[in-house]
C-alpha cells in the first residue's frame, strides 16, 4: 500500500491526481517537440498550461491537508509528507520553466516576418527607371527619397514612443489584473477546501446520528420489554414461568386469619 494512502485516503487521492497530471505534462511536451505548425504549438501549449494550473491547485490542497493533520502525525510522517510536497513543487517548476522556454520560441517565430525585406522584382524596376533619367533627375529623385525616408523615420519614432507608452500602461494594468486574479484563485481554492472539509464533517455527523438512533431503538426495546414483564407480573402474580425482576418486590400474599371473631 502506498505510504501516503496509509496516512490519509484523501492525501493518497490527491497524490494520485498530481501523478496523473505530471505524466500528461511529460507526454504533452514530448509531442510538442514534434509539432511544426505554430498555431498547433500555441494551442497545445495552452492545454499544458491549464494542466499546470490544475496541478498547482492540487498541491495547495495537499499542503492544506498536511498542515491539518500535522498535530496528529508523528515527526517521521510529517517529514515524509513535507519532502513529498517539495518534490511535487520542484517537478511542477521544471515544467513551468519548460513552458516558458517554448513560449519564448513561439513568440520569436511569430515575429520573423517583421524582418523580411522587399520583393525580388523591385531592384530590376529601379535599374530600368535610373537608366531613363538624367543626372539632375537622379539627384532630385535621390533627395526626394531621402526626405521621404527621414519623414518615415520620424513617423516610426513617434509610433515607437506611443507603442512604448501604451505597452507600459498595458503592463501596469496586466500586473494589477494578474494580482487580482491570483487573489481570486487563492480565495476559490480556500472555498473549495472548506467545502470538502464541510462535506466530510456532514458525513461524520450523519454516521453519528445513525448510531445514536440505533442505540435509542435498543434502549426503547429494552424498556418496553421490562414494562411488559412488570405488567404481566402485576396482572398474573402466580405465573411461575416469569422470573422475578431484580429490585422489584414480589406481590403481597393474601393473609389468613388464624382466629375468627364470633
Amino acid at each position: 500500500m502506498d505510504p501516503i494512502s496509509a496516512v490519509s485516503e484523501q492525501l493518497g487521492q490527491i497524490d494520485g491526481q498530481i501523478a496523473d497530471i505530471f505524466r500528461a505534462l511529460s507526454n504533452g511536451f514530448q509531442k510538442l517537440e514534434k509539432v511544426k505548425d505554430v498555431n498547433r504549438q500555441s494551442r497545445q501549449l495552452e492545454e499544458l498550461t491549464e494542466k499546470m494550473r490544475e496541478c498547482k491547485r492540487l498541491i495547495k490542497d495537499f499542503d492544506r491537508e498536511v498542515k491539518d493533520m500535522e498535530g496528529r502525525n508523528d515527526p517521521n510522517t510529517n517529514r515524509m509528507l513535507n519532502e513529498k510536497k517539495q518534490s511535487m513543487i520542484k517537478e511542477l517548476n521544471s515544467y513551468v520553466a519548460l513552458k516558458k522556454q517554448y513560449a519564448a520560441t513561439l513568440e520569436n517565430n511569430k515575429r520573423v516576418d517583421l524582418f523580411e525585406g522587399p520583393g525580388e522584382g523591385l531592384n530590376e524596376d529601379n535599374v530600368l527607371l535610373a537608366s531613363s533619367m538624367t543626372n539632375q533627375q537622379l539627384m532630385d529623385h535621390g533627395n526626394q527619397m531621402m526626405d521621404d525616408t527621414d519623414q518615415a523615420i520620424e513617423r516610426g519614432k513617434k509610433i515607437v514612443e506611443e507603442t512604448i507608452n501604451v505597452g507600459t500602461e498595458t503592463a501596469a494594468a496586466l500586473k494589477a489584473q494578474t494580482e487580482q486574479m491570483s487573489r481570486i484563485v487563492n480565495e476559490l481554492d480556500s472555498i473549495h477546501f472548506s467545502i470538502k472539509k464541510a462535506s466530510k464533517l456532514v458525513k461524520e455527523i450523519g454516521r453519528q446520528v445513525a448510531t445514536d438512533r440505533c442505540i435509542m431503538s435498543m434502549l426503547f426495546l429494552i424498556v418496553a420489554g421490562v414494562v411488559a414483564i412488570i405488567i404481566v407480573k402485576l396482572v398474573n402474580p402466580n405465573n411461575k414461568d416469569i422470573r422475578d425482576i431484580p429490585g422489584l418486590a414480589p406481590p403481597a400474599q393474601a393473609r389468613r386469619l388464624l382466629w375468627k371473631p364470633n
